[in-house]
């Protein structure tokens, strides 16, 4: 593991315990959020219901996607994350992997959410976590996603920031939706849907995309 991915890994651990503590609830407060991903859901449906959250944190996804018919289950980076989620959303599945090196097996899932865990990927990680994606899901399966725009420029925290109170920091890239539709196309997936919501305060505007894993026997 590379010093960057260790450094983001070790920083998520830290912050495990107060993403349980402060997100409950915050889906029920995005209707954008949840129209994407009921939105994945009905159209995910059609060719399985075997779906993964890559990037799931603590797992606050899943009984939402499991309510909409799905069969979920949760990958991270973090093994308190992990720990978390088993702890506070039991029921379901959940495995310690690095994007780059998903454990399954090829065209294995109907769909992937990647809910803002695009966003740590360093340009030269890039290629390889859209690959990943692109070998997992089947043909005709579904990716939704959501990112925060920007130019590609690398964040860190700002001085005073609720992070840096924990004493971490981690890399992030706030791509925009053309790179992000690029992205996608190089590793076989077709754009479906995309949308933004304003951008509030310091936070940028939020990007959402709902893209379609195409067939290479068609191309």
């Amino acid at each position: 593991m590379d010093a960057r991915t260790e450094e983001l890994r070790d920083a998520h651990d830290v912050l495990s315990e107060w993403y349980a503590e402060n997100l409950v609830g915050v889906l029920e407060s995005m209707p954008v959020e949840r129209a994407m991903l009921a939105l994945f859901a009905e159209m995910t449906l059609v060719v399985g219901a075997e779906v993964a959250d890559v990037g799931c944190g603590t797992g606050r996804l899943l009984p939402y996607l499991a309510s909409r018919g799905l069969s979920p289950r949760g990958v991270d980076l973090s093994p308190k994350m992990v720990e978390v989620a088993r702890r506070e959303h039991p029921g379901f599945a959940y495995e310690v992997s690095d994007l780059r090196e998903l454990p399954f097996e090829d065209a294995s899932l109907a769909g992937v959410v990647c809910w803002f865990s695009l966003i740590y990927l360093a340009p030269d990680a890039r290629e390889r976590a859209f690959a990943e994606l692109g070998r997992v899901v089947k043909p005709g399966g579904y990716l939704v996603t959501a990112f925060k725009h920007g130019d590609g420029t690398l964040h860190r925290n700002a001085p005073g920031s609720r992070v840096e109170s924990f004493g971490i920091d981690f890399d992030r890239y706030w791509l925009s939706a053309r790179e992000m539709e690029d992205r996608f196309a190089t590793a076989g997936f077709a754009l479906v849907f995309q949308g933004s919501t304003p951008a509030e305060e310091a936070e940028p505007p939020y990007g959402y995309m709902l893209v379609r894993r195409t067939d290479p026997r068609s191309t």
